[in-house]
């Protein structure tokens, strides 16, 4: 620890205390803040690099697709050229506000399958099976349904069925039955396989995310003892020897430093949190001294194993003008739907990223499904651009446990400088033919006998692609991101493993990374419930071992 540190210690004039200082107000951050400061027992300090979350987009489900592009809360990471994708660059949209991504998400509530989390143990993570997380997920929610073996109630986050049923999305889930799919009315009770509607973290036709569901209750618990700092990059961690012992950050143009009493919790995501180790000195050696960082741990883990779902969309045109490209392109029902929202928080501006969808196996002999469909009754070229002018409605094939993985690296010691991301999509011959028998199993569900009123014709990839190299051609084409990048500080007792079953990083004392990162390898579905778990059993542990 340098002199200009050691005294900024012992001068409180610039430094902040608490016994918790938390990087990140995102979907595990805010989720810490709440938990940890409830007993009123412990002061938290919460840092977001973000603004607070005032743009209404935020707020309205569909908004997500307004803030794709949205620099004011969003990182516009992208990865460098995919060599798997035709060398594209693949957009990464992270949360970059309160509430992090669960902000700017699709809104749906997937936990993934039971036997992800039994492999999470079989790992060697010992607390991490179905078993042992179910109580989490129940904790967590407040489900509409009412409570059962697999639900809670009484949770801080909504999970609420679809306030907007549409015809073309009750066709899909007959269709997928008239394919030999069973209907599943719940993805997350016993088993997750076959068709039906998703549930969303909504309330009342308004978006959850954990900084309305965690953290403004907890700001209003009375003990003042939860502080919350907005436009707050982390700059890099403050140890005192192989203890972390703080967090320096950024505001308004000032080098600030917080110190923890107890813990320095690093929430920042899969992208932030790897890259908020290494600029401190924490990662693959060569990697730190090549950009002039002094290596206080060689880890070389850190920002390694890096997975993401992939998902290539089929675009259908519909004979019918009932999908939401008909509601936007038309001035007057889209201002019928502004009205309807604004008056019932109803109709076509509640739809999540999927309103109905199925999860299936590419071979029988698998133990679980392998594939998940979204369905959506609108269609774009991309995510967060304009709605094709035609009346449109799309699904799309994600890949739920690849094989392939990339890694994250500092492109600089400066922290304002963007990482180097690479994920190798499609790099395993297991991905490339999961997505192509995905891609044919969705075309066979599309042309069941309950679309056919809905079919005009198939857009993308049109009736040309029909052998595997031409639809492996289309999945290189277009395939890209779900928005689910996880393990770049992976849990296990490995020697690349960053932390240990307890969140803790391996080799230093009083740091923990909890988010996305940790996850050992992709569980099958979306990650945000998932991370909230985590989250909320991280917040028992910290808890433990504090008494």
């Amino acid at each position: 620890m340098s002199d200009s540190t050691a005294s900024a210690r012992r001068s409180p004039a610039d430094a902040i205390e608490a016994d918790y200082v938390i990087v990140g107000a995102g979907s595990a951050g805010c989720v810490l803040a709440n938990r940890l400061s409830a007993s009123g027992k412990y002061s938290v300090l919460l840092l977001e690099a973000g603004p607070q979350d005032r743009n209404i987009w935020i707020h309205v489900p569909l908004g997500y697709g307004k803030l794709f592009k949205e620099k004011s809360v969003n990182w516009m990471y992208e990865t460098e050229p995919e060599p798997g994708l035709n060398d594209r660059k693949v957009f990464q949209p992270r949360g970059k506000v309160l509430g992090g991504s669960s902000s700017i998400n699709g809104l749906l509530y997937v936990r993934g399958q039971h036997e992800d989390y039994d492999r999470w143990r079989q790992l060697g993570n010992a607390g991490w099976g179905y078993d042992d997380v179910l109580p989490y997920f129940k904790k967590a929610e407040n489900q509409t349904r009412g409570p059962d073996d697999y639900h809670g109630v009484g949770g801080p986050l909504p999970v609420s069925d679809s306030r907007c049923p549409d015809p073309l999305s009750e066709a899909f889930i007959a269709a997928a039955a008239q394919t030999g799919l069973p209907v599943n009315n719940d993805f997350n009770g016993a088993t997750q396989e076959g068709a039906g509607w998703f549930q969303t973290t909504t309330k009342g036709g308004r978006r959850a995310s954990t900084a309305r569901a965690y953290l403004r209750p907890a700001l209003k618990n009375g003990h003042g003892n939860l502080r919350v700092e907005t436009d707050a990059p982390a700059q890099r961690l403050v140890f005192e020897g192989k203890r972390a012992v703080g967090v320096q950050f950024k505001q308004h143009g000032q080098v600030k430093t917080a110190f923890a009493r107890k813990e320095v919790l690093v929430s920042s995501g899969a992208y932030n949190s790897p890259q908020l180790l290494q600029l401190s000195g924490v990662g693959p050696a060569d990697l730190l001294r090549q950009h002039g960082i002094d290596v206080l741990l060689d880890a070389p883990g850190v920002g390694a194993d890096l997975q993401d779902h992939m998902q290539v969309r089929m675009v259908m045109e519909c004979p019918q003008k009932i999908t939401l490209n008909d509601f936007v392109n038309n001035p007057v029902r889209r201002m019928m739907m502004g009205l309807q929202y604004a008056a019932f928080r109803k109709g076509p501006l509640t739809y999540a990223a999927g309103t109905t969808g199925a999860f299936f196996k590419t071979d029988p002999r698998m133990a679980s499904p392998d594939i998940q469909i979204h369905f959506l009754p609108f269609s774009t070229d991309k995510m967060g651009e304009k709605l094709h002018p035609f009346s449109g409605y799309s699904a799309s094939v994600c890949q739920l446990r690849p094989e392939s993985r990339g890694s994250l690296k500092i492109k600089s010691a400066d922290p304002s400088m963007p990482p180097e991301i690479r994920i190798n999509y499609l790099a395993t011959e297991t991905d490339r033919t999961a997505n192509v028998e995905g891609l044919k199993i969705l075309r066979n569900i599309l042309n069941a006998p309950a679309m056919k009123p809905f079919i005009t014709r198939e857009v993308e990839p049109g009736p040309g692609t029909v052998t595997d190299e031409d639809w492996l051609a289309y999945c290189r084409k277009r395939g890209s991101t779900v928005y689910h990048p996880t393990s770049t500080c992976r849990m296990g007792s490995d020697a690349r493993a960053v932390v240990d079953q307890r969140l803790r990083v391996r080799g230093l004392e009083g740091l923990r990374v909890i988010d996305a990162s940790i996850m050992p390898d992709l569980m099958s579905g979306n990650t945000n419930a998932p991370v909230i778990m985590i989250a909320e059993k991280a917040s028992d542990m910290i808890l433990e071992d504090a008494r």
